[in-house]
């Protein structure tokens, strides 16, 4: 451990760190909402126009569509803007599928997982332009759109009484 200074240890002594165990509850339990199934027929639609790894609102937007799928939605994803970067399977340093930090390929191998499983993967063709990807680069699966499809998709979806969750980050 570094010199430090009297100031230093007193800082660091003033509270007891953890303050907790590890494994403490600090969090109620309590699920205020009933856990609601698919009916018949309903439909969860997803727009994602954010960043892979920027932030997590990309990575969280994909489990949602994936637990809606397992309650038994038909489950859709539509990628557009930066956010077609999420579907490339070129992902990976030192080599593509290698992984430069853990979880670098949380979002490829959980769109994988999500198509497994019965939903559907769409990613417009103009974000991936934007950013210089390339259609061929897209994970297996992943059906790439025309620019003009994310708002016919919106309608599509909105049509069939879909949910639709829409996240967006600049």
């Amino acid at each position: 451990m570094a010199d430090l200074t009297d100031l230093e240890k007193q800082s660091l002594e003033e509270i007891a760190h953890p303050s907790l165990p590890e494994g403490s509850s600090i969090y109620g339990g309590t699920k205020v909402f009933p856990d609601y199934q698919a009916e018949n027929g309903e439909t969860y639609f997803t727009l994602v126009h954010g960043i892979a790894h920027e932030s997590s609102v990309s990575f969280v937007a994909i489990l949602q569509a994936t637990r809606a799928l397992r309650k038994g939605f038909e489950s859709a994803i539509y990628f557009y803007g930066p956010g077609s970067l999420n579907c490339l399977a070129t992902r990976g340093f030192p080599t593509t599928g290698s992984s430069a930090f853990p979880g670098e390929h949380n979002i490829n191998n959980s769109l994988k997982t999500f198509m497994q499983e019965g939903g559907k993967v769409y990613c417009c063709r103009f974000g991936l332009s934007l950013h210089g990807a390339r259609e061929e680069d897209l994970i297996e699966g992943v059906i790439p759109t025309h620019p003009l499809d994310v708002q016919d998709a919106l309608i599509h979806y909105a049509r069939k009484g879909a949910i639709i969750n829409s996240t967006y980050m600049f």
